[in-house]
């Protein structure tokens, strides 16, 4: 039966990328740590350090989560096999119909499973903070700004993240000027960075009483979650540091009070701002998060394109250079500039379906 040669045929896809995952993710090796710092959270004083108690906490559970996922996955796969060979010994067509879509997902998190383990970057298993900046083109812009925003909480919703609002700014008619957020998970920034640049939209715009075409940009700024302060150093005297009355989403208390925090620091240029929170310290706390991680991303990135100089490459991700662009007309159509990955199923890349996007990229880099 081709149906059943082509089942086996994925099946056997399947296990080849579970083995080469088990392989790279070293489960021996990850077992030894997880009971190594299990020891330690169950020694005398083991909170007495907060910030070394919550960093042990986080690796263990990280460690809990990949090492779970693999076995679910090669359970799933045993589960599947055997069920396919029942199903093949009796030509169940209907119960092969079912298995062919259950090994389409099976396959899909394998590959995700897979790609996971070569997230070896410095920062890959950090959470990320992720900001959105509505580009020239005013109202058409921060309505494309709005829509992006939405479209990568679907994607963190799939992909099991949490998400938490820091700082929102609301456009001047519709959408939003610029928005930050921080995605909570196992690898968030691993996978996120994939998509740092800029978005391009061409659409018939609803803004326009002449049902012209329009193009619009938006850019998108992932950083690593740095909770480890020494890993940049801050001086106050290089900071500038403003307080302002929070807007737009947040509940009345936020509006109230000057709490929204904006640092500007001077030698970088760099300026950060929370308004999320309810007091200033904690605005202040995360602000201040924020600046170490954008830091140690521009750090990790001058080293990147250090190291591709050497090899003679550069993929320079900037203002005024997309990454992707998004046709709703005169055609449907989403393509990846950078790695020539297109699908025609516009609606389903702006309900979150961006994993094909995400993998085609961490595969060549």
């Amino acid at each position: 039966m081709l149906l059943l040669d082509e089942l086996k045929e994925q099946i056997a896809e399947a296990d080849r990328l579970l083995a080469e995952a088990g392989g790279k993710l070293d489960l021996p090796r990850l077992n030894a740590e997880l009971a190594e710092l299990k020891t330690r959270q169950e020694a005398p004083g083991f909170f007495t350090d907060l910030a070394a108690a919550q960093r042990v906490n986080k690796r263990a559970s990280d460690l809990e989560a990949e090492i779970g996922e693999y076995g679910r996955l090669t359970s799933q796969a045993k589960d599947l096999r055997d069920f396919l060979e029942l199903a093949g010994d009796e030509g169940d067509e209907a119960a092969m119909a079912d298995i062919r879509l259950e090994l389409k997902a099976l396959k899909t998190e394998a590959e995700k499973l897979y790609l996971s383990t070569m997230l070896g970057g410095e920062y890959d298993g950090c959470n990320a903070i992720v900001t959105i900046h509505a580009g020239a083109g005013g109202t058409e812009s921060c309505d494309w700004a709005d829509m992006l925003y939405r479209m990568y909480g679907r994607w963190c919703e799939r992909a099991g993240y949490k998400t938490r609002l820091l700082d929102y700014q609301e456009g001047d008619g519709a959408g939003i000027k610029s928005v930050t957020f921080t995605v909570t998970g196992v690898n968030a920034y691993g996978y996120l960075k994939a998509e740092k640049g800029v978005h391009r939209l061409v659409r018939i715009s609803p803004f326009d009483a002449n049902k012209r075409r329009h193009t619009s940009f938006a850019s998108l700024e992932v950083m690593p979650e740095i909770e480890n302060e020494t890993e940049v150093e801050i001086r106050s005297e290089d900071l500038k540091i403003d307080t302002y009355r929070s807007s737009g989403a947040g509940g009345q208390h936020v509006n109230k009070t000057e709490s929204a925090i904006r640092i500007t620091h001077i030698p970088s240029g760099i300026i950060v701002a929370c308004q999320n929170e309810r007091s200033q310290v904690q605005n202040r706390e995360t602000a201040m998060r924020m600046l170490r991680s954008r830091l140690v991303e521009i750090k990790e990135r001058e080293n990147t394109e250090r190291a591709a100089g050497i090899k003679g490459e550069i993929k320079k991700i900037e203002w005024g250079s997309q990454i992707r662009s998004y046709v709703f007309c005169p055609y449907t159509m989403v393509k990846d500039h950078r790695t020539g990955f297109e699908t025609s199923d516009v609606a389903g890349v702006m309900d979150g379906e961006l994993d094909g996007f995400i993998f085609e990229y961490l595969k060549r880099v």
